[in-house]
């Protein structure tokens, strides 16, 4: 993590968006609508890299801007974005509910990590 890892990204599991990508193109078009496939308005970045290093079992480090750089290279800016997003006006106006786990429930309990057979 950069820092202290205070920043955070949105998250949404790939069914949920799935799910919201069906709902988008059933409903008629209307200009200017966005949508956001969120199910967590921000994850702090300190929280999904300390989740993936317990999975990896390997010691979670901060990096500073150099060291980032050196270790993400191009990545570096989306790494260090701070990025709160709601979809509260997506899931009225479509109706939709994200259901399935959250992003660090489903790095420590899905099959992320599983060794391929």
């Amino acid at each position: 993590m950069i820092h202290q890892g205070n920043n955070v990204w949105p998250a949404v599991h790939r069914l949920d968006a799935a799910a919201l990508y069906r709902l988008a193109l059933e409903k008629p078009f209307e200009k200017g609508i966005r949508y956001h496939a969120v199910a967590e308005q921000g994850v702090a970045f300190r929280s999904i890299a300390g989740a993936i290093a317990e999975q990896l079992e390997i010691p979670l480090v901060s990096l500073n801007e150099q060291e980032a750089t050196q270790h993400f290279g191009w990545l570096t800016h989306f790494a260090e974005l701070d990025n709160l997003t709601s979809s509260e006006q997506t899931q009225k106006y479509l109706g939709w509910t994200p259901q399935h786990p959250t992003l660090l429930r489903d790095l420590k309990e899905g099959d992320y990590f599983t060794p391929m057979q």
